[in-house]
């Protein structure tokens, strides 16, 4: 009985370790120029492919309505809230602690970045590197939920 227990436990605490060393959840999105907080981003998964979209604006010089105007794609004039930024990742069949094969996109300027994501610090922290050819570029989000 104390070992089923026991085996018990470590199957839960395995299973809730693994859950914290995947993107999927809510997490706070830091500027990388400035440190300030941006917004909280809800990353969700779908028969193995992932998405991020914008749940709330942290940003106080951002208007609660606004739009994703430089956008160039389906997602032009948009809200910014609600808005899909992730789009298309999944886990890299090599390094299985890396998603990429997506994309990312920028509402400040509109362009859109392959991406990759990789969860850091047991969970608790996200790389998500943005980047076009050889140039590139990370942002550390913390993880919320």
């Amino acid at each position: 009985m104390k070992r089923s227990l026991i085996a018990a436990l470590s199957i839960v605490s395995c299973a809730a370790a693994w859950a914290q060393m995947t993107p999927i959840g809510l997490w706070r999105t830091i500027d990388d120029d400035t440190k300030q907080e941006k917004s909280l981003v809800r990353i969700k998964e779908s028969a193995g492919v992932f998405s991020g979209a914008i749940e709330k604006l942290l940003d106080p010089t951002v208007k609660p309505d606004a739009v994703c105007e430089k956008c160039s794609d389906e997602r032009k004039d948009k809200p910014l809230i609600g808005l899909t930024i992730l789009r298309n990742l999944r886990q890299n069949a090599d390094d299985r602690a890396v998603w990429d094969g997506g994309d990312i996109v920028d509402p400040n300027n509109g362009k859109v970045y392959r991406s990759r994501l990789k969860p850091v610090e047991g969970g608790k922290k996200l790389e998500m590197r943005g980047y076009i050819g050889p140039f590139y570029r990370t942002q550390v989000w913390i993880r919320v939920e």
